[in-house]
């Protein structure tokens, strides 16, 4: 029931930014462009441990992994201006987004930094 219930909550968060998207796109961004998926996150995994460092440690690490994730909100929009399909955008992004996340890990992985 639990499972269910933290699924239930995730998702009415996507469908209600999508609604609202229709109707107004700052409004939708302003939604999406807050961290609700890691609040989401950070209570889950509290909840489910009590355990603090564990809530520190997730926080510190998604600071870090933000930094290659904006490859996808550069180039989803450039291909689209392109006019590209947006399917083929897409997958685009994801996947330039994936090789910035490889490239990413290796640095950060060579200057040992520790997250």
């Amino acid at each position: 029931m639990y499972i269910f219930l933290k699924t239930l909550i995730s998702a009415l968060i996507i469908v209600i930014v999508s609604e609202v998207a229709k109707k107004n796109t700052l409004s939708a961004a302003l939604i999406v462009s807050l961290p609700l998926t890691s609040l989401l996150a950070f209570t889950w995994l509290y909840y489910d441990t009590k355990n603090i460092q564990k809530v520190i440690d997730l926080s510190l690490s998604t600071i870090v992994m933000t930094i290659p994730s904006i490859t996808f909100f550069i180039v989803l929009p450039i291909m689209l201006k392109l006019k590209q399909n947006f399917t083929f955008s897409l997958i685009v992004s994801m996947l330039t987004t994936s090789a910035t996340y490889y490239i990413f890990i290796i640095i950060i992985k060579k200057y040992n930094f520790n997250f």
